[in-house]
């Protein structure tokens, strides 16, 4: 993935509709995450719009059980072939990691709320064009990452859950003059007969919503930490562009040097403290995207080899295109994560590349502060078991692989 390139400053937007910044940031997050009813609220929002938060999170807890509940007691009690069993293990799966990720987006509210209000005030005080020049450049780059990222899932969505059943058609049932729709999540006959009219129908219809909204909650939340981090990114190049200029200053600078080492040791903590905001609301999303893809990607590999072997096209295809979204959402958390951990490491070379030597005698001594906390770069990591970054990926997966081939051990 290409690097973002700056926006030349003579195409920049206006410099006094901060909204409009704030909006470039957030706005796709805002769209995803509002209807669920996990987007922050404001601190005097009124009774309905509690109310409706209340009611979306019953909702959307409703139809994650709807598809999890039914169609593990039918894996429990009416599946016997193992390839069976384990070709609903992949559905449930993603069930299971829905229903976390969507718990943690609620705990961490406040949180998330928290790094919405830096990223607002950020825009709100930026007053240089060349550092409004770099946070739009990282704007644009985060809102490209939140776009393909939310793409991806729904790829996966619409061929899971519309191409499969099209291509199978409805299933007549022999010696009955009806047919049905086969269902993407199998209900046990336990709770009801999905084969008969209009049962099948409207379970069919609620299993459609329900695989949009656990496609919606993965696209969220890997979209929420895309443009956090890189959001954080735009801040630390802000902050080195001010380490350049810390001798000499710049139109809106301080006339005083210790004021201009005061502001960069100001924006350097404010970085800091954004970053163990963002490292607290999404470390438990990234912990269960890191084991959970793992699983999951396991599964789907394994899923293609049947597949490819009993030559059903279709399914081959769907199968891909989820893998690769999965792929793709489990890269962009490590990637930025190396990201933020590579702007870190700029921070700190930047920090030693000062010319200090042209500095007042004891202004000086002031450098050792900037030195001291960029020597600590930050890392973000998924439940403080494992550093985000593109090794990890990596040992993601060979993890996976290893999984898959243990599997078709077993089961060939």
């Amino acid at each position: 993935m290409s690097k973002r390139e700056p926006i030349p400053l003579k195409i920049l937007p206006r410099e006094d509709d901060h909204e409009e910044y704030v909006n470039m940031s957030i706005e796709w997050n805002r769209w995803i995450l509002k209807p669920m009813g996990v987007w922050p609220r404001s601190r005097h929002a009124s009774n309905t719009e509690v109310c409706f938060n209340w009611l979306m999170h019953a909702v959307c807890y409703s139809l994650i059980s709807f598809l999890f509940v039914p169609c593990y007691l039918y894996v429990s009690f009416e599946v016997n072939e193992v390839y069976d069993k384990l070709k609903q293990y992949g559905p449930l799966t993603f069930c299971m990691m829905a229903f976390a990720k969507y718990s943690s987006l609620i705990v961490h509210v406040n949180d998330i709320r928290e790094c919405i209000k830096c990223i607002d005030w950020d825009w709100r005080n930026v007053n240089h064009a060349e550092d409004r020049g770099i946070m739009i450049a990282n704007a644009n780059f985060g809102r490209r990452l939140v776009k393909v990222c939310t793409f991806f899932m729904f790829s996966g969505f619409v061929f899971y859950y519309i191409a499969v059943p099209i291509s199978i058609g409805k299933i007549s049932v022999q010696g009955e003059n009806h047919s049905f729709i086969p269902l993407v999540f199998p209900v046990t006959k336990l709770i009801v007969d999905t084969h008969q009219n209009p049962t099948n129908e409207i379970f069919f219809a609620i299993q459609f919503f329900g695989g949009m909204l656990i496609h919606a909650i993965a696209a969220g939340a890997c979209s929420l930490a895309a443009a956090f981090a890189v959001h954080a990114c735009g801040q630390m190049q802000v902050l080195m562009c001010w380490m350049g200029y810390l001798v000499d200053g710049r139109v809106d600078m301080s006339s005083s040097t210790n004021a201009r080492i005061a502001r960069i040791v100001t924006q350097h903590v404010r970085i800091k403290k954004f970053l163990v905001v963002m490292e607290k609301s999404l470390t438990q999303i990234s912990l269960v995207e890191f084991f959970g893809c793992t699983v999951a990607m396991c599964l789907l590999g394994y899923y293609i080899i049947v597949e490819t072997r009993a030559k059903d096209t279709t399914a081959v295809v769907t199968y891909v295109i989820i893998l690769t979204s999965l792929i793709f959402n489990i890269f962009i958390f490590c990637y930025i994560g190396e990201l933020v951990a590579e702007e870190c490491r700029k921070v700190g070379q930047m920090s030693q590349m000062i010319d200090w030597y042209r500095l007042p005698e004891n202004t000086k001594l002031s450098l050792v502060l900037i030195m001291a906390i960029s020597n600590s770069p930050t890392k973000l990591t998924a439940g403080s078991l494992v550093i985000l970054s593109l090794r990890s990926f990596s040992d993601v997966m060979k993890t996976s692989v290893a999984f898959l081939n243990m599997l078709r051990t077993l089961t060939d």
